[in-house]
């Protein structure tokens, strides 16, 4: 019976998370990947491009919020091994950060992909994501560990279910914050000089993380349509 209640309130929680399907249009061919390039070519491309991104990211962080800190640092992660990925984190100040891996900035096919990506980051910190996600996780913490003192499981039982609740909260609308983002992003690149379109064309090289159960992003496909009706609305 305990476990039965923590069952349900799990799919309760889980029930945040969103579900709607792919969309049944495949992502336009990209066609062939270019060619890689040098690290020191992929350090004067990301120059250039974050130069046009984080003026634009500032200011529509600037219209959009308030007593939100808009001065983003955008900056190459030092460690060569590190994976292709891109991350939004907070410096101890407070100060919005946007880190690229070298592998990321070596594999995109041109600065539309990496202005793109880059845009997607901004609007990560523009739209309060880490705080959201962090408000999630604590609030399926709560639920479940109240939940499970009143099923009157043990102190251990308790621990274990105010874990499974902050994981299950934290991926609570997750999928949503990645399609909230690339929408933001794509009028970020957009306002920059960038072609969103072409460089969401990204997610048909990148591996397809599915319509996953508690996954973090959405199918690939229905994150770049989310681009492609952004810049329908914005006459892109």
């Amino acid at each position: 019976m305990k476990r039965a209640v923590l069952a349900i309130s799990i799919l309760m929680l889980a029930g945040c998370v969103s579900t709607n399907p792919p969309p049944s249009a495949p992502i336009p061919n990209p066609g062939r990947a270019s060619a890689p390039v040098s690290s020191q070519q992929a350090q004067v491309r990301f120059r250039q491009v974050a130069a046009r991104i984080e003026p634009v990211a500032e200011r529509e962080c600037r219209r959009r919020t308030r007593g939100v800190n808009c001065d983003f640092l955008i900056r190459i992660d030092p460690n060569k091994k590190a994976p292709s990925n891109a991350y939004q984190s907070l410096s101890k100040s407070g100060r919005p950060v946007i880190t690229m891996t070298q592998a990321l900035t070596r594999s995109v096919n041109n600065t539309d992909e990496l202005a793109f990506v880059m845009a997607h980051e901004a609007a990560h910190h523009i739209q309060g994501h880490l705080a959201r996600r962090a408000q999630n996780a604590a609030a399926g913490a709560v639920i479940l560990a109240g939940l499970a003192t009143i099923a009157g499981t043990g102190p251990n039982d308790i621990a274990a279910a105010q874990d499974l609740g902050a994981f299950v909260g934290g991926r609570s609308y997750s999928k949503n914050f990645e399609l909230e983002a690339d929408q933001l992003g794509t009028v970020i690149a957009h306002k920059a000089g960038y072609d969103p379109l072409k460089g969401a064309l990204y997610f048909a090289r990148v591996p397809d993380p599915g319509d996953r159960f508690l996954g973090t992003h959405p199918p690939n496909a229905q994150r770049y349509h989310a681009v492609q009706a952004t810049m329908t609305q914005i006459g892109g």
